[in-house]
């Protein structure tokens, strides 16, 4: 049985055409979740001036901060940048322009590019630096016009997934990950686990592969934790 066209063979092959100047979604929150072998193989590629939308643009040196260090990244669409000297280095450096948006409106905004939906009004932001230069309307309250937010490619990890792109996720590390699929021209999916077509019930598939372009087996993950805290024993 011939394989379905979205499969690749790694992770190189399938980041092998994102060209300079384009914009990428990345999912995870934090370190959990993140498409950790997508993000070391465009590292290791010599491309610029990079869009990057992610929660957070890595963080404690490590995720997507592997870009920022190799000067890759020009802007980037986030709702956290604490724990990041990397990037606050280079924001005082005026070397990368951030644009900090509150984490529901940047999830909506997410939503809405990939519902057809081109922009929205939220109370979020109003009356603060997040309202500067956009459109006021009163309904109940005051609410800002605030804009979809899309992307070329989208870069996210799967727990399990089958060759259709048909994917499911484990616990919170789905986060943005569905939307952002939904949001992007092409979006590239890991998986941690392969699985046959149907090994997914149809009712806990979390994303169906119509929003999957291209997906291949991760390896060798890391799964880093941000702050290990143990409990000693009483």
């Amino acid at each position: 049985m011939k394989k379905s066209p979205k499969v690749f063979s790694s992770a190189k092959e399938a980041v092998k055409d994102i060209p300079d100047g384009a914009t990428i979604m990345s999912g995870g929150f934090g370190l959990c979740g993140i498409p950790e072998n997508s993000i070391n193989a465009i590292a290791n590629r010599e491309i610029k001036n990079l869009t990057v939308i992610s929660n957070n643009i890595g963080n404690s040196g490590r995720g997507l901060v592997t870009w920022l260090v190799k000067d890759m990244i020009v802007k980037a669409y986030c709702s956290y940048v604490g724990g990041n000297p990397d990037l606050e280095e280079r924001i005082h450096d005026k070397r990368v322009t951030v644009e900090l948006v509150p984490q529901g409106t940047f999830s909506e905004r997410i939503r809405a590019a990939g519902l057809g939906i081109r922009a929205f009004y939220t109370p979020t932001g109003y009356g603060t630096l997040v309202a500067e230069g956009k459109e006021v309307k009163t309904f109940d309250k005051p609410c800002i016009l605030e804009e979809a937010l899309g992307a070329d490619f989208a870069i996210i990890k799967a727990q399990k997934g089958d060759e259709y792109g048909n994917l499911w996720f484990k616990e919170t590390a789905r986060n943005f990950s569905p939307l952002m699929a939904m949001a992007a021209k092409t979006t590239i999916v890991e998986v941690e686990e392969f699985v046959g077509l149907g090994e997914i019930p149809p009712e806990d598939i979390h994303l169906p592969g119509l929003f999957v372009q291209r997906i291949y087996q991760g390896e060798n993950y890391k799964n880093d934790i941000e702050f290990e805290k143990i409990q000693e024993g009483k």
